[in-house]
């Protein structure tokens, strides 16, 4: 064992990793929320189909906004503060959310949540990746995957149990206000616990070497490694930065002699494509409509609410395998074979749904296909939370070099998002118009489609320092 390992405060590490996942958490329970309150939303706000999409998807909205803008402002005033930025964005969102009874009011204080769901998405992974000894940086960087899901699985929780106080969400409880305005209401606790402890751990060197701090990435690396280890580390960081400038936006761009397309970096371009294929396989119709999925499917409120806590466990259970897995096999191996798997259950899906028929304009499915396909969503969910869920994040938070980390993140994030919204205000649409069958074919050829580009186009990041990545 090399002496940087030897010297590693495994302890700091860890804590700081519990601390930044903090704001995983709080972005699986924002989106995972609106998986309850969408009839609380159509009885408020009186939504259509289009309005109920726009409705979902205006957190997307503010997510497109936060993560671009993240990586920016992450290299401008530091990472720790753009996280405590979104905590605080978080609970203005989540207590707006609860109490307006404005339509417009409630879509802005949803896209002020979504820019601080998109900022904390793109940043928690880059800043664990910033601090993590590469030998354990895959699991560290997957444990945001874990509270994402936790997340999700609280905010289901929640909604189940708060319904079944209520009767219905759109009953009132506690202090004569709507169930469904409490499954907002509830994220005001994890944000605050969120914004108190961003105070106790501290910057990413690698970006106080980008400002010319060293003295502070010096302390900051010697409490994470021992003295002479951190000494090293700081002048193999000061090595990747440019000499002439420090990190922008326009460093995304092909510079001179370099591999690009339409004069965008290729290692930018890869980090889009992981980006926006993790969406059109179509996970977030699950984690964002997953009520509405199953009742449309034939199965009751109160039951869909159920599934979506199965789902939740399930996907929990997965990532711990990936843990296990991520810097033994490596990311790329992951990948294809949740490519692999999903494509598979997707099309068991596909088959599912094909079979149920039409009651009062709704799909109803048999016993025995309704089980299948219930079945076969936690097999795609699974397969999903083993590969893209989590690795996706893994890879943007390490495969820029030190010099674009932040743009790149800002760029990849832009994409993610927007293909997330994208996916979620489409869904309701193509529920109306195509159906379950043919919607769920759309992700099943994506799925197969993401096989190959990663074949293609991905290259093993396990093991490597962050000083190493190239592009």
């Amino acid at each position: 064992m090399n002496q940087s390992a030897e010297r590693t405060n495994f302890g700091l590490v860890f804590a700081i990793v519990a601390v930044a996942t903090i704001g995983g958490l709080l972005f699986g329970y924002d989106s995972g929320a609106v998986n309850g309150t969408q009839p609380g939303l159509i009885a408020a706000f009186n939504l259509d189909d289009a309005a109920l999409g726009f409705t979902v998807g205006s957190l997307l909205i503010g997510c497109v906004i936060g993560a671009s803008l993240a990586g920016i402002l992450a290299d401008a005033i530091g990472r720790r503060a753009v996280m405590r930025l979104s905590a605080v964005l978080f609970l203005i969102g989540a207590l707006v959310q609860g109490f307006a009874h404005d339509h417009t009011i409630f879509l802005i204080a949803r896209i002020l949540g979504g820019m601080a769901v998109g900022a904390a998405s793109v940043l928690s992974p880059a800043y664990i990746s910033e601090v993590a000894p590469a030998s354990i940086r895959g699991r560290m960087t997957t444990v945001q995957q874990v509270m994402i899901i936790t997340g999700l699985t609280a905010a289901f929780l929640a909604n189940y149990y708060v319904t079944a106080i209520a009767g219905v969400s759109t009953n009132k409880i506690w202090f004569d206000i709507e169930a469904w305005r409490w499954m907002y209401l509830l994220q005001s606790v994890p944000a605050v616990i969120f914004l108190v402890a961003l105070y106790f751990i501290p910057e990413s060197p690698r970006y106080l070497v980008s400002k010319g701090r060293n003295d502070e990435a010096l302390r900051v690396l010697t409490n994470l490694s021992g003295p002479i280890a951190a000494q090293a580390k700081v002048e193999e960081i000061q090595a990747s930065f440019s000499h002439d400038h420090r990190p922008r936006l326009s460093d995304v761009l092909t510079p001179a002699g370099g591999r690009g397309f339409l004069g965008v970096r290729s290692i930018v371009w890869v980090g889009i494509m992981l980006a926006v294929f993790q969406q059109l396989v179509g996970i977030n119709v699950i984690f964002y409509y997953g009520a509405t999925l199953w009742q449309a499917a034939g199965f009751s409120e109160q039951d869909s609410l159920m599934i979506n806590i199965v789902s939740g466990a399930v996907s929990i259970a997965a990532c711990f395998v990936t843990i296990l897995l991520i810097d033994r096999i490596g990311r790329k191996p992951l990948l294809l074979i949740g490519s692999v798997g999903m494509a598979a259950s997707l099309f068991v899906m596909v088959y599912a749904f094909s079979q149920g028929g039409l009651v009062d304009g709704k799909l109803v499915l048999s016993d025995d296909t309704g089980m299948l396909a219930v079945v076969a969503a936690n097999v795609y969910v699974i397969f999903f939370n083993v590969s893209w869920g989590p690795v996706m994040w893994v890879m943007l938070g390490e495969m820029f070099p030190n010099q674009i980390r932040g743009s790149a993140l800002a760029v990849a994030g832009f994409f993610q998002w927007t293909a997330n919204y994208a996916i979620a205000q489409a869904f309701p649409i193509m529920l109306a118009t195509i159906g379950l069958a043919a919607s769920y074919s759309f992700y099943g050829v994506c799925a197969v489609i993401s096989f190959f580009l990663v074949l293609r186009f991905i290259n093993e990041t396990k093991g490597k320092e962050l000083e190493a990545m190239e592009g």
